[in-house]
């Protein structure tokens, strides 16, 4: 970190840094703020799930293969049939809200790590 200066304007204390330490120090305390929500258990994501989710690829699929689940496996979970899960992952249908939820509960992710 470089110099930092104190000042005072009309009575009032002030720091004065640069724009370059500032970014750092708010890059510092958003780091912390992510190690805490890792430390009291919020699960993280390996790269493959974000590099298969940053290039399309069907969110369901990933996630189940990630968990270990087989398509059976996730369908009875999600309480639908294992065609109607197969047509969502490979984008034959969409799913309704319910049926996503339902999966994302299965999955144990949010809803909005199935959707795009």
């Amino acid at each position: 970190m470089g110099d930092i200066q104190k000042i005072t304007l009309d009575g009032k204390n002030y720091v004065l840094l640069s724009e370059d330490d500032f970014e750092d120090m708010i890059d510092g305390l958003k780091a912390q703020a992510v190690l805490a929500r890792v430390q009291a258990g919020e699960e993280t994501w390996p790269w493959e799930i974000v590099e298969a989710r940053a290039n399309g690829e069907n969110s369901v699929r990933t996630f189940r293969k990630y968990r270990g689940l087989t398509m059976t496996e996730l369908a009875s979970a999600a309480g639908i049939s294992q065609p109607h899960l197969s047509d969502i992952e490979n984008g034959k249908k969409t799913g309704s809200v319910d049926v996503l939820k339902r999966i994302a509960v299965a999955l144990k992710v949010d809803l909005d790590d199935l959707v795009v």
